[in-house]
């Protein structure tokens, strides 16, 4: 298979309009469905989303990579695109990106497909080969520069060095990103041709989608004067013990491939000793501390969720059944568990719903310090949980038994070699929950103050309140479509509801659901009202937009934000923030933390609620329609 059969014309995008990081990623998966690469914009997304958090793609020179490998991808595709004026990628060099190539890999990708992916991550290593890049100004131009390019890489294909020659000096090297497509060859072809240059010896074993290849042998390992580590994901660590080891992150391997090759040569980095660990320990490929917080944030809550959603709707079900069978009036406190049926619906979900801030605070803490984290992290969580702390405790608590590892890590290190074997099931649980859990029974007193406070807080909105909270968060889950923001509101109503189930929903999670559900309905209405401002393909997305609305899928609507953000978003936002304020005015409670139109009767007002929001989505649809301008063919 040639890079061509994946890179597109009809996938590319000669002139990208957006000017941050969040734009561009919406407009690239916006085209990648457009174009019907993929089938679900949300889990694609949040493919590329969770890379991003580990680190940037954006490699410096100009150049990012953004890349996922999820089941949402129909067929193997590259999207190409450039931009005149330069994003702000949060590129590893600090500067404007101007090339992206965003690859989309189905998770049943072949060899063929994998191969070409390889062989046009290594031609962006070529600096004059970016140039051109820079300088075409149409897709055939692009295609055939890679067509030209493949044509010379046939002609020579030898590995650069595999084996020691002479008195050259002689290095081993591993290169691994998470998704194995892109990063980690660009980083084999970066070694290599930097050793080349610098008179070295280099092999180089790759760790990606197509497993490993060109695997070091024993005896490659015992020749080698030094070991380079350029990974972002676990790789096989123990075979390098007593070897003077460069643990970098992948992105290292790409840009600063002589600084890496001089370490493992001076015999000044550090020996690496076996741990029993896969992974080196001293890896630091999370990017910025914003990024790290984020990303371990982001693992806490979305294996939370699950235990919410599932456990939320069990009990919020044992409430109708209760309320279907009756219950007398006097009986009312044991409502969601006076009847057998209603009270075996709500054991189940309590169940479910009890192991919420442990599972928090547990992948929060396990994915600043891996495994050992996590035990740690279920005590901390289950500690907040039982003294009162609540969420806000819980995920201080995940954070403190991830550092707290951390810190009993670098601690034990001068421990003699024989111990390293009870490190992980001894000693990091044993001092680690001594010392968080003296710790969060600390930090349980004033946390609880807070939670109170906040539950109090929400149990009495009512009025002007609830509607201005109401419609600040509705707002939210409109500004970005799936972001960071909407990911931000979502969770805090989420966390609201652990509190307010019991007492019949949360009125915060009824408006973030609410405004969640605004803009995909806002699309469908526009397209109707206002047909000569739709091409044909966007009046058809609108009909699957009703559905991905009254399913509570907000994403639905990012084709059209990523196309026109300007007027599409502060549409949205205007139309979900009337949808949340009239929800908070009217204290609709809602017992479910998802489900859209299928969780309709857990609502304390149902018909209301559905009322607010149409009225949010026609606001929002004729605002849209009225900003946009006129297609030229419908």
């Amino acid at each position: 298979m040639k890079i061509n059969d994946l890179l597109l014309k009809d996938a590319m995008i000669m002139d990208l309009q957006a000017t941050d990081k969040q734009g561009a990623i919406d407009e690239m998966v916006a085209k990648l469905y457009e174009v019907g690469r993929i089938s679900d914009i949300t889990v694609y997304k949040e493919g590329i989303l969770a890379r991003e958090a580990q680190t940037s793609t954006g490699l410096g020179d100009g150049i990012a990579m953004p890349h996922a490998k999820n089941q949402a991808v129909n067929e193997a595709t590259v999207l190409f695109a450039k931009s005149k004026k330069g994003v702000d990628y949060e590129a590893l060099d600090g500067q404007p990106t101007y090339l992206f190539f965003m690859i989309a890999a189905p998770e049943g990708a072949n060899d063929t497909h994998l191969q070409a992916l390889a062989a046009l991550s290594r031609q962006l290593v070529d600096p004059e080969f970016v140039e051109q890049l820079k300088n075409a100004t149409t897709a055939e131009a692009v295609q055939q520069l890679f067509a030209d390019a493949e044509a010379q890489k046939e002609e020579s294909t030898v590995d650069t060095a595999a084996e020691p020659a002479g008195d050259r000096p002689y290095l081993v090297a591993v290169t691994a990103c998470p998704t194995g497509i892109a990063h980690t060859y660009m980083a084999e072809d970066a070694l290599k041709k930097k050793a080349k240059e610098l008179g070295v010896d280099i092999k180089v074993e790759t760790n990606g989608s197509e497993g490993i290849k060109n695997r070091l042998t024993e005896e490659d390992i015992s020749r080698a004067a030094g070991v380079i580590v350029a990974a972002d994901k676990k790789v096989e660590m123990d075979r390098f013990n007593g070897k003077h080891l460069v643990n970098r992150p992948v992105s290292d391997g790409i840009r600063k491939t002589e600084q890496l090759i001089n370490e493992a040569l001076s015999g000044d980095a550090p020996v690496f000793h076996s741990t029993g660990q896969t992974v080196a320990e001293e890896a630091s490929a999370d990017g910025t501390v914003g990024q790290r917080i984020y990303k371990d944030l982001m693992n806490g809550v979305s294996h939370m969720l699950p235990f919410v959603i599932a456990g939320g709707i069990m009990i919020a079900i044992s409430f109708m059944v209760d309320q279907f069978m009756g219950v007398p009036q006097d009986a009312l406190n044991q409502l969601g568990s006076y009847n057998q049926q209603a009270a075996w619906f709500n054991q189940i979900g309590s169940a479910a719903f009890g192991f919420m801030l442990p599972v928090l605070a547990g992948f929060i803490a396990s994915s600043i310090s891996d495994r050992p984290g996590l035990i740690v992290g279920f005590a901390a969580g289950a500690l907040a949980n039982t003294g009162g702390a609540g969420f806000l405790g819980a995920l201080i608590g995940g954070f403190l038994a991830g550092y707290v590892i951390k810190f009993l890590r670098n601690l034990f290190k001068g421990l003699p070699k024989s111990l390293d074997g009870i490190k992980t099931i001894l000693f990091y649980p044993v001092f680690g929950l001594l010392i968080t859990g003296f710790l969060m029974l600390l930090i349980n007193v004033p946390m609880k103050a807070i939670n109170d406070g906040l539950n109090s807080f929400l149990t009495g909105l009512s009025g002007t309140n609830a509607a201005l909270l109401g419609a600040l968060l509705a707002a939210m889950m409109a500004a970005d479509l799936g972001g960071p923001i909407n990911k931000a509101a979502y969770v805090f109503g989420t966390a609201t509801l652990a509190t307010t189930v019991a007492d019949g929903g949360s009125v915060v999670m009824a408006s973030v659901m609410a405004g969640g559900m605004v803009p995909p309905l806002a699309i469908f209405i526009a397209t109707v009202l206002f047909k000569n401002k739709f091409t044909k393909d966007q009046k058809e997305a609108g009909l699957t937009n009703i559905v991905m609305g009254l399913s509570f899928v907000t994403e639905g609507a990012i084709p059209f934000a990523a196309a026109d953000p300007l007027r599409a978003i502060p549409s949205f936002v205007v139309g979900s923030a009337l949808t949340g304020a009239l929800v908070g005015a009217f204290n609709i409670q809602l017992m479910a933390p998802h489900g859209g139109i299928f969780v309709v009767l857990l609502l304390s007002k149902p018909l209301l609620f559905l009322l607010f929001i149409l009225i949010g989505a026609i606001v929002s649809g004729i605002i849209f329609g009225l900003l946009k301008k006129e297609v030229t063919t419908a």
